[in-house]
């Protein structure tokens, strides 16, 4: 899929559920979203790869930014900010990232919550809302996620979400300065999972490749 694209910013694309919403990245967030990783910053840091030393500038941001632009613009990974429906605060991030075609048709998700809106049911709404992207926008056939090993609240949300657990990767992945083992979890299109009531999807500027 190619999006309309305005001036340097992302697609004007919203995917809400009952109680947050999804919607790209834009230049103006920079503020609210430096805010809420910096009150954030101890809780996330042992789930994410070590933090840059600029991490909490507007440099990071913007290069932050730039990276979500690529991705979309190369159909590779597709960056979410999570937002409040009630009163449109932030309140974190989700990213289909890794996306392959062909025989594979398959990605992979992340996510963080921002640490005053943990354990709200928040998170699990931004995975369905996640989940029905991947599977009716973007036609996916699989969806991977990993989280390491202590990561309950995440297992657990991953589990209630419909995944599967499939095995443990050995030092899959890079996290806070050091390679750590993950639990590895697959969840099918034709995988039973939780049905969110409520989804709307609008997308500004849609035009699809020919061919």
């Amino acid at each position: 899929m190619l999006f309309g694209w305005f001036g340097d910013t992302l697609p004007r694309i919203k995917v809400e559920g009952p109680r947050v919403y999804l919607r790209p990245p834009r230049r103006s967030d920079q503020k609210e979203w430096l805010a809420l990783r910096r009150v954030s910053r101890t809780f996330l840091q042992p789930f994410e790869p070590a933090w840059a030393a600029d991490a909490l500038t507007p440099i990071a941001y913007r290069r932050r930014l730039r990276r979500v632009q690529d991705e979309w613009q190369t159909e590779i990974g597709y960056g979410f900010l999570i937002f409040a429906v009630d009163d449109d605060r932030m309140l974190g991030g989700i990213t289909i990232s890794n996306v392959r075609r062909g025989v594979v048709q398959g990605a992979s998700i992340g996510y963080w919550i921002g640490e005053p809106h943990r354990r709200q049911g928040f998170m699990f709404e931004a995975v369905q809302l996640a989940l029905d992207y991947c599977f009716r926008n973007l036609d996916l056939h699989r969806v991977e996620a990993a989280c390491l090993l202590d990561n309950d609240a995440s297992r657990n949300l991953l589990e209630k979400s419909g995944f599967k657990l499939e095995g443990i990767a050995r030092e899959y992945l890079h996290i806070d300065s050091k390679w750590q083992d993950h639990r590895i979890f697959g969840l099918l299109r034709t995988d039973t999972r939780p049905i969110l009531g409520g989804i709307k999807s609008g997308v500004a500027g849609l035009a699809r490749k020919k061919g």
